[in-house]
């Protein structure tokens, strides 16, 4: 095992620099607006074992659950020179199906013959897998609903594309020609992973790349043990409730105990609300991946973010329960919006632990909107689909920043122009929404405002959160303001007098309904909680 620290931070690099020239490929080949533009995937390498040993900085709630995908692969294929595996599954450590992921081995010759040296991956999010609506995004009391399932398969078979497997995808999603482009950008990400690795071979040897990886892996799970040692041992609690399912309008809790203990700590979800009817339900993954991303956040240094860093951490989740929901849950929202929960009652039990260096909660909502129907423009059907950010959580010594993707999602917006441009929609508002972050010594961060008007009729999907219960301030902070849905009606349709019509109609946190011409969602971010008490009466 590598120990020089200064070859370590060199392979540190150049392993990390693999992940983000992946990215930066997945990025310039993609066809939708929702890679291309938002951002919305994530790339890493990981050794033979399946163990991460280097991610680039994309999305956390995709990073910290794509070691189970990898895994899932090995134990489900026998993988050879020029394969890659495709899956969405979230009970073979997927997050949700619009997260299709695809996982190449890399071999290195071998004294019997190839072996295999490591793996490259890529996840990204497809903004349509089929399912009962557009966007695959909607309100679902089973999987089978969310769209298309894709156990561990191999799409490209010793170098030959699965021409039929394509096939089956395309025929199960409302946007093939979109869906086939971002599929082989993936590919084509891989291929510059795996072109990348095989150079790492070639120059170094399988033998020193082996010991570098666990060299770092057993770096960062030194500094996670002394993160942890450094916490005052004890046992901390904190529990915050979901708005609701959007079936059930009974609030959801999440309860969390976090003990830190001689050599780790255990994080244990007991008394957690057992899974849901509609989607908010978390899949493992999801839950493995909010633990990974708190408290690799906690360490301050520039360690690499691998695998190792979740060795110290014991992670109990009730099967059955929110945060670990059997099959065939639906779990559409557990990735999205359930996610940002469960990061919200970690950061509230080790805020007790170390309040200097815990902030209070982020707008805990990914706000997704899903817009589907038909372009007559472009003679084909198209979706839409976007996070919103929010407010951030005001920290100790700092105000939190307004209209910010937080936490479990690290994506850019649509900008207005790509995205009228993509679809049949209009950007009627495009806002910081003013005076919603909670007061405090310091404040929380302001949420936003995005208008869009519909050109066509088409179905629209909402999961939000923060609807009910605000983003709660910490150290006598106040919280933040919560959000707000909104459908303002399109005038004087179907013979309806102005008059007639309801100049808006406030929408629950989740609902997927059909909308007509010329009707304008608004959806209004929550604010970040305060931190400190406050020095006036008002965020002013």
């Amino acid at each position: 095992m590598l120990e020089n620290p200064i070859q370590l931070e060199i392979f540190k690099h150049l392993f990390a620099s693999v992940a983000e020239e992946m990215g930066a490929a997945l990025r310039r080949s993609s066809f939708s607006p929702n890679i291309k533009e938002r951002l919305d995937f994530s790339c890493a390498l990981f050794d033979g074992r399946g163990q991460m040993i280097a991610q680039a900085a994309h999305i956390p709630v995709h990073l910290g659950a794509m070691p189970l995908s990898v895994q899932a692969c090995l134990r489900s294929l026998e993988f050879e020179p020029g394969d890659v595996a495709v899956l969405n599954d979230p009970y073979h450590g997927g997050t949700h199906l619009p997260d299709i992921t695809m996982v190449t081995p890399v071999f290195a010759e071998g004294v019997g013959g190839p072996e295999l040296a490591g793996l490259v991956a890529s996840r990204a999010h497809h903004a349509d897998v089929g399912g009962a609506t557009a966007g695959s995004m909607g309100l679902a009391t089973e999987i089978y609903q969310e769209g298309l399932i894709l156990p561990p398969l191999k799409l490209v078979r010793g170098g030959r594309l699965n021409a039929e497997l394509l096939r089956l995808i395309l025929a199960n999603v409302r946007t093939p020609a979109e869906r086939e482009g971002d599929l082989k950008s993936q590919l084509a990400a891989n291929e510059v992973g795996q072109l990348r690795f095989q150079a790492m071979l070639q120059r170094y040897g399988r033998k020193e790349l082996a010991e570098a990886a666990d060299g770092l892996l057993a770096y960062s799970e030194r500094m996670t043990r002394q993160l942890l040692a450094d916490l005052p041992q004890g046992s901390y609690r904190f529990g915050d409730q979901m708005d609701d399912d959007g079936v059930d309008p009974a609030p959801a809790r999440i309860e969390v105990e976090v003990r830190i203990q001689p050599g780790g700590a255990v994080v244990d979800f007991a008394g957690t609300t057992p899974q849901r009817t509609g989607g908010i339900n978390a899949v493992y993954a999801i839950t493995l991946s909010a633990v990974y991303y708190v408290f690799r956040s906690l360490i301050s240094l520039d360690i690499p973010s691998n695998s190792g860093c979740l060795a110290p951490i014991q992670v109990f989740a009730p099967e059955g329960s929110l945060v670990n929901a059997r099959f065939p849950a639906a779990v559409a929202a557990g990735n999205v919006e359930t996610s940002q929960r469960i990061v919200d009652v970690l950061l509230g039990a080790l805020a007790q632990a170390c309040p200097d260096r815990i902030p209070a909660a982020s707008q805990g909502t990914m706000n997704n909107l899903t817009i589907g129907g038909w372009d007559p423009g472009r003679g084909g059907p198209f979706t839409y689909y976007e996070t919103l950010g929010g407010g951030a959580g005001a920290g100790p010594g700092q105000d939190g920043a307004s209209a910010i993707h937080s936490h479990m999602t690290n994506t850019l917006n649509t900008p207005i122009e790509a995205l009228e441009f993509a679809y049949p929609l209009r950007v009627r508002q495009y806002a910081i929404r003013r005076g919603t972050g909670g007061a405090g010594s310091f404040c929380g961060g302001d949420g936003l405002i995005r208008e869009i008007e519909l050109l066509q009729p088409a179905t629209v999907s909402l999961l939000s959160e923060r609807r009910r219960f605000p983003p709660y301030g910490l150290q006598g902070g106040e919280a933040g303001a919560p959000g707000r849905n909104v459908l303002i009606p399109a005038p004087n349709l179907d013979g309806e007098a102005a008059s007639e019509l309801p100049a808006e109609r406030e929408l629950p946190g989740k609902i997927s309904f059909q909308a007509r011409r010329g009707d304008t969602i608004r959806i209004e971010t929550p604010g970040g909680g305060g931190h400190g008490a406050p020095r006036t009466s008002s965020r002013e």
